[in-house]
């Protein structure tokens, strides 16, 4: 089992940035990718961006490349995502997750799931 716990959730005006942080506990080593997802209010869950565990490879999706960088901390087992340029439309809860195959735009293919943490970008 792997214990995921998010943090860094809030609110900030458009163009400002936020860092949210997952650490996670467990069974670290059966972990092959890390991802963000985000659920918009009223919408269905998204890919955010992921990152290969084995050599901290990222992805990210089209709506936040360039704004959002994901990262890792390996001697916390804790990954980063640092959000600057923020819109409205990023306001969503985001959710930290970790798979054990290496596909990562998928959320069927993450076996464990963070609580999420509440983003809100007002205009």
């Amino acid at each position: 089992q792997v214990q995921l716990v998010e943090s860094g959730g809030g609110s900030v005006q458009a163009g400002g940035s936020l860092r949210l942080s997952c650490a996670a506990s467990g069974s670290i080593f059966s972990i092959r990718i890390m991802g963000w997802f985000r659920r918009p209010p009223g919408k269905k869950r998204e890919f955010v961006a992921a990152l290969r565990w084995s050599d901290a490879y990222t992805y990210y999706a089209d709506s936040v490349k360039g704004r959002f960088t994901m990262s890792r901390d390996n001697a916390k087992n804790t990954v980063i995502l640092q959000m600057n340029s923020l819109k409205p439309e990023d306001t969503a809860v985001y959710y930290c997750a970790a798979g054990r195959s290496y596909s990562y735009s998928g959320d069927d293919t993450y076996e464990y799931w963070g609580q999420g943490t509440q983003v809100t970008v007002s205009s």
